[in-house]
C-alpha cells in the first residue's frame, strides 16, 4: 500500500482534481454504507419505521414523539446491528403536546392537521425520557418513514450491487477474454460468437429475462446485472491479450516451459490491469444505474429494502405535487455516486496511461 502512494500513478491521480473528488465521495459512501445503521436517525431494519400520521411531510418537518415501551423488545449484538439494524425498543406516537402527573403522562396524539386525540400512559410503560423531538431533514415518505435514513441505508444497496456486479463481470470477462486472445483459432471464434450474441441483446431485456428466471430479490439483482456486463470486459481483455501475447517476456515464459494458465495469470494479467481497472469503474457506475432502473420498474430490490430506485418509484408522484424532494433526493444520490465513479475511471485512465488503448 505504501509503495502505491509513492508510485507515479498515485502522483498523477492526485493532480486530477475531478478524480480525487470522486475518490473522496466513494470513500465517504463506503463508510456510510458500512456504518449506515449507526449513522441513520432511524436505525430500525431497512430504516422501515412506519408512522402513517406523518406521511408525506416536507424537509425540515419536526414533531415530538411519545416513546411507549414494546412488550418484548429485542436486544441485538453489535455485529447484528451493523448488518441488519436494531429493532425499535419503543413505539413512536406523534403528539402535539403533553403534560406529566406524578405517575402518568397525558398527551394529545397527532392524527392530522387540527385533529388530535387525548391519550394517557403510566410512566412505567414509557421510556425514561418519555418525549423526544425528531427533525426529518429530508421529510417523510407516504408511509411516514424518514427519507434521510432510507437514503443512508440505500447507499449499502447501491454499492453492494456495484461491487458484486464488478466482481462477476470481471471474473467472467477476464477468463473468457484471456482464453480468446491467448489461444486464438477456434477458441477465439467460439467465444467471440457467444460475445456477439450476448452483445446483440438489449441489456435491460437480458436483465429482465435473468431476473424473471431467478426471481425478484436482493441477490438475484446482483447476479442478473453481473451476468450482463461481462461482455465489455471480455472484449477489452481479448484485445489486450492479443497485443501482449507476442511480447518477449511471454515468449521467454513459454521457452521456460511454464503452463499456459500460469503465463496468463502471472505474466499477462498483471500487465493489463490498468485497462481492466478503468472499465471496472465504468461498470460500477453502470450497475448502480441499472439497479436503480430495475427497482423503479419493480423487478429489482423489493420493499421494504430502501433501494434508491425503489424510493423514486414510491415517491415520484410527489414531484408534481407538494413535496418533490421525496423523489429528487435519491435521484441526486444516484447522480452523485455515478459521477464519482465516472470521474475516478477517467482519472485512472489518464494516470495508468491506458488512454490510447481503450
Amino acid at each position: 500500500m505504501r509503495s502505491f502512494f509513492n508510485s507515479p500513478t498515485w502522483r498523477r491521480l492526485k493532480k486530477n482534481k475531478g478524480a480525487l473528488g470522486g475518490l473522496i465521495v466513494i470513500i465517504i459512501s463506503v463508510i456510510v454504507a458500512v456504518f449506515c445503521y449507526f449513522i441513520a436517525p432511524d436505525a430500525s431494519p431497512y430504516a422501515n419505521r412506519i408512522i402513517l400520521e406523518i406521511g408525506g411531510q416536507k424537509p425540515g418537518f419536526e414533531k415530538p414523539f411519545l416513546l411507549v415501551r414494546k412488550e418484548k423488545p429485542q436486544q441485538v449484538s453489535f455485529f447484528k446491528r451493523l448488518v441488519y439494524g436494531k429493532p425499535d425498543v419503543y413505539d413512536y406516537i406523534p403528539i402535539n403536546s403533553f403534560s406529566e402527573t406524578k405517575d402518568s403522562v397525558i398527551a394529545f396524539r397527532y392524527i392530522d392537521e387540527d385533529v388530535s386525540e387525548r391519550i394517557s400512559y403510566a410512566k412505567a410503560a414509557l421510556a425514561v425520557r418519555p418525549v423526544v423531538t425528531h427533525t426529518y431533514w429530508l421529510g417523510t415518505d407516504s408511509y411516514g418513514r424518514d427519507i434521510l435514513s432510507r437514503l443512508i441505508v440505500g447507499t449499502r444497496v447501491s454499492l453492494s450491487v456495484g461491487m458484486i456486479t464488478v466482481l462477476i463481470s470481471i471474473s467472467i470477462g477476464l477468463v473468457l477474454g484471456s482464453l480468446a486472445g491467448f489461444y486464438r483459432g477456434w477458441v477465439d471464434e467460439v467465444i467471440m460468437w457467444f460475445i456477439n450474441v450476448i452483445w446483440s441483446i438489449p441489456t435491460l431485456l437480458l436483465v429482465f429475462a435473468i431476473t424473471l428466471a431467478l426471481g425478484k430479490g436482493f441477490w438475484q439483482v446482483f447476479i442478473a446485472v453481473g451476468l450482463t456486463m461481462w461482455v465489455n470486459v471480455a472484449r477489452l481483455v481479448r484485445g489486450q491479450v492479443l497485443a501482449v501475447r507476442e511480447l518477449e517476456y511471454v515468449e521467454a515464459a513459454r521457452a521456460l516451459g511454464f503452463r499456459d494458465m500460469r503465463i496468463i495469470a502471472k505474466h499477462i494479467w498483471p500487465n493489463i490491469v490498468g485497462p481492466v481497472l478503468v472499465i471496472a469503474a465504468a461498470n460500477f457506475a453502470s450497475a448502480i444505474v441499472i439497479e436503480a432502473g430495475l427497482s423503479f420498474l419493480g423487478v429489482g430490490v423489493q420493499p421494504p429494502m430502501p433501494s434508491w430506485g425503489l424510493m423514486i418509484k414510491e415517491n415520484y408522484n410527489f414531484i408534481i405535487t407538494q413535496n418533490p424532494m421525496l423523489a429528487l433526493a435519491p435521484g441526486f444520490a444516484i447522480m452523485l455516486l455515478v459521477l464519482a465513479f465516472n470521474l475516478l475511471g477517467n482519472g485512472l485512465r489518464d494516470a495508468l496511461n491506458v488512454k490510447g488503448r481503450l
